[in-house]
């Protein structure tokens, strides 16, 4: 009996542990019950920008917005364009520099573009600060926005010009010969990092009920390269099956989805063959990849941005292209082939 009722110091000590977090958890509750709490905290006035430079423009164009914060649905707040945009006072510019020195600068104006597609922000009118000017892939960019008593800055270079090996110059034609594989090959560009490869095969398309010829296009994607550094000249490819290239396009063409149409398809042509290699600036790429989806159980990343007093991304990007023909035997094989011989081409 003695025994039963005996507790050892340890086993005391852990449920006085117990009790005291029990009544500890009570009183929380009963607390929280009584109290209201605002969960939002005071406003701060954040600015968002968003803006890429691309050497083969000649007008750049960036997004300056402010977060905002609300007691009430901030699914209707961001419906209603105040709620994101800066109404007045803000001003923006971008400088040119090269070896330290200042060139030149540009006054950013604002143009409200009518095409925004439906989302939860404000849509179809949109603002958008922009200006022209002429690209010096020599120099450095530095953004400077001022409002509200805040400066913003940003900095980056321009990607440039990069050559295309594969395909190659010389030949005017590309033949997609069945079991064989095809490469495209490039050299990296200075200040590039990030490759995107897209073969767009584009078509013409003649309709019944129409005497418009329409001209269409499907991309297949080569998916991404990254370089070492962003130094420019190392040499990189991507390879990709011939035989894939029937089987894609005999997928994406015709109007699966509806059938109508498709019958309302008389005839269709071949066009020309674009290989696409769009490079992205090492910043940009590291805001990509901090936003690609995670196939780790660890789903919380780390926010990146290269806005200075802001957030957003103020980078580069450029695209390279080359364009060939199809070659006779490749029109005959779609013609022909088991896979594509019913999408209708007659040329």
């Amino acid at each position: 009996m003695n025994n039963i009722l005996k507790i050892r110091p340890r086993t005391a000590n852990r449920e006085l542990r117990t009790f005291v977090f029990l009544l500890l958890s009570i009183l929380l509750i009963t607390w929280s019950c009584e109290e209201n709490f605002d969960i939002n905290a005071p406003y701060q006035d954040i600015t968002v920008v968003f803006g890429l430079l691309d050497p083969g423009e000649d007008t750049i164009f960036l997004k300056i917005n402010k977060a905002f914060l609300s007691d009430g649905n901030v699914l209707e707040m961001a419906k209603i364009e105040d709620s994101s945009i800066y109404v007045n006072g803000l001003q923006a510019s971008i400088e040119e520099w090269e070896n330290g020195d200042f060139k030149k600068s540009y006054q950013l104006d604002t143009i409200t573009i009518k095409n925004k597609e439906e989302g939860f922000f404000y849509n179809p009118y949109q603002i958008i600060y922009y200006t022209p000017y002429e690209p010096a892939t020599s120099r450095e960019y530095r953004l400077k926005v001022e409002v509200n008593n805040k400066e913003i800055t940003a900095v980056t270079n321009l990607v440039n010009n990069f050559s295309i090996s594969k395909p190659s110059a010389g030949s005017q034609f590309i033949q997609f010969r069945k079991d064989t594989d095809g490469e495209v090959e490039w050299s990296s560009a200075n200040f590039g990092k990030r490759y995107e490869v897209v073969i767009r095969f584009k078509y013409k398309e003649v309709l019944f009920n129409s005497p418009d010829t329409v001209y269409k296009y499907v991309d297949w994607g080569m998916g991404t390269k990254k370089s070492v550094s962003d130094i420019g000249g190392e040499e990189l490819k991507i390879a990709y099956s011939n035989n894939g290239f029937y089987t894609f396009i005999a997928d994406q063409i015709p109007y699966k989805q509806d059938p109508a149409l498709e019958a309302n398809v008389k005839e269709r042509y071949t066009n020309n063959v674009d290989f696409i290699i769009a490079v992205a600036a090492e910043d940009l790429n590291t805001y990509m990849e901090v936003n690609e989806p995670s196939n780790s159980i660890v789903q919380e990343r780390p926010d990146y941005t290269n806005i200075t007093s802001g957030i957003g991304i103020f980078s580069s990007r450029f695209r390279n292209m080359r364009t060939k023909k199809i070659h006779p035997e490749t029109i005959q094989m779609i013609k022909t082939d088991s896979l594509t011989k019913d999408l209708k081409f007659i040329y």
